[in-house]
């Protein structure tokens, strides 16, 4: 038997986080339940399906129903809050590593071009978006952000530290979003990334051009490539083909959503 794409603790965790119905005072069609929008959802991010054929049978309604709710539920920051919402569980189970955190990017092509897109330097010019990711020491995804392919890596590290959401420790005092440590590759060995890491009170363990060599991180940076693997197994993040970038990120954070479902999962 197959497994049911909204499992019942996906459901549970998202379901408090999205908006209300607004009111038909002149009436209407009945709107299509939240749960098989987010089925028809999850269907496309994980099939990479083109909306139009999203399967009748599946009662999903049509793809430009489950469109809009992605698109409408980006707007109302449902996504980056369910991410918030797993990480705190995982946090409440202490399966969060804030010892060390691991950062990297990775590029895909983007052939319909739209914001956050540029020209990929190591794919003979073509139209690219970047991903640039930072993992706790489990791998799991704490922050997200999107560039252009030709972004140099060591510019979008303050933003993508920044992206990290404040997670409460489940007991007094602040919540937590910085990891002790940030591992990195040479991308990064610039005065101003470990003068951003040490600002934000984290220790930089960045390898340095001409001086060490990358295998030397790499019992600790391997984590981000990981999760980046299990990212490409989403096969409507394995290309990008939404010219809006709102709509890209939102498949990406819902992608980083159930990777951190997988590790309650794994680890609670």
């Amino acid at each position: 038997m197959a497994k049911p794409l909204v499992p019942d603790d996906l459901w549970a965790a998202i379901k408090p986080l999205l908006p209300p119905e607004r009111p038909k005072p002149q009436g209407g069609r009945p709107r299509l339940p939240d749960r098989a929008a987010l089925t028809g959802i999850v269907f496309v991010l994980t099939t990479g399906t083109a909306w139009e054929r999203l399967p009748v049978e599946m009662g999903c309604g049509s793809g430009m129903t489950c469109w809009r709710r992605l698109r409408d539920w980006q707007a109302a920051g449902v996504w980056s809050r369910l991410h918030k919402v797993l990480l705190e569980r995982l946090q409440a189970a202490e399966a969060l590593d804030w010892s060390r955190a691991a950062l990297d990017s990775a590029s895909i092509g983007a052939k319909r071009g739209g914001a956050a897109v540029g020209p990929n330097p190591t794919d003979r010019g073509k139209p690219g978006t970047k991903r640039h990711l930072v993992t706790d020491g489990q791998g799991t995804p704490l922050g997200l952000t999107l560039s252009g392919a030709n972004r140099h890596d060591s510019r979008m590290l303050a933003a993508t530290l920044d992206a990290v959401p404040r997670v409460r420790i489940g007991g007094p005092g602040r919540p937590r979003r910085r990891p002790r440590k940030l591992h990195a590759d040479k991308a990064y060995d610039h005065r101003r990334c470990r003068g951003e890491c040490r600002a934000r009170g984290i220790s930089p363990r960045i390898a340095r051009r001409g001086i060490e060599s990358s295998q030397r991180l790499g019992k600790h940076r391997w984590v981000v490539e990981r999760t980046f693997a299990w990212l490409s197994r989403f096969r409507r993040l394995t290309i990008r083909y939404e010219q809006r970038v709102d709509i890209h990120l939102a498949f990406t954070t819902l992608a980083c959503a159930l990777v951190c479902l997988n590790q309650i999962r794994r680890f609670c």
